[in-house]
């Protein structure tokens, strides 16, 4: 299970970071309202922990965003603001859960699991865009034209689930980088253009009317080959 942390303390986000890596999940900080807003409007993440005291954007507009948008991930806010007014506003805003500071890592790790618990008996098992769908279960990116299916490995399969979400979407590769290897990974960008190359073998093979369409000096995106 993934978890997107934003929260601008650095010594709080890694002490938060350490036990949640201690307890399996993966997670990725971030410390400003935007850089959070946009990590999770990717889509990538089963549950966000979510601060209100935010420099450049407040974790209420935060929130206020990412619901607008149509997300549905299941958001824990954690903040010093435990008045009653603050914890009603958070929770009309969109929140799960609203878990007031200072707590204890139990506490908050019990909230997590509350409000991931819900996603767990309905899962995205596949994802699509323009005919070509990648299935959770089999690890298949199969082609809806030509009934081409191939199967991929696993920073493949992580790869094309980040372009699947975010069809259309340059994709930096900095950020492509961080999400299929890690913030402490040594891997380098010519890494993600040997496994961009596999892709796009991969969807020829099936006969896939998409590409993966590298935009210099920015990223990749996926789109419809016309």
């Amino acid at each position: 299970m993934r978890i997107l942390l934003v929260e601008d303390e650095k010594a709080l986000s890694a002490a938060v970071c350490k036990v949640l890596r201690q307890e399996k999940y993966e997670v990725d900080p971030a410390y400003t309202g935007p850089d959070g807003l946009d990590r999770a409007e990717l889509g990538i993440y089963d549950a966000v922990i979510l601060d209100v005291m935010l420099p450049e954007m407040d974790g209420f507009t935060v929130l206020r965003r990412l619901r607008q948008g149509g997300s549905k991930i299941p958001v824990l806010m954690l903040t010093a603001r435990s008045s009653l007014e603050d914890r009603v506003r958070g929770l009309d805003s969109g929140a799960d859960y609203y878990l007031p500071k200072p707590f204890q890592m139990a506490e908050l790790l019990a909230c997590l699991r509350a409000i991931t618990r819900r996603g767990d008996s309905a899962p995205q098992m596949e994802l699509s865009f323009a005919g070509v769908s990648l299935d959770a279960g089999s690890a298949k990116l199969r082609c809806e034209a030509t009934g081409q299916e191939v199967k991929l490995g696993a920073k493949e399969y992580q790869l094309m689930e980040l372009f699947l979400r975010n069809p259309k979407q340059i994709i930096p590769k900095e950020l492509i980088t961080e999400r299929v290897w890690g913030m402490d990974s040594e891997a380098e960008y010519n890494n993600l253009e040997v496994y961009v190359s596999f892709l796009r073998k991969k969807l020829a093979f099936i006969g896939a009317a998409v590409k993966l369409k590298a935009t210099r000096g920015l990223g990749y995106a996926l789109e419809e080959d016309a």
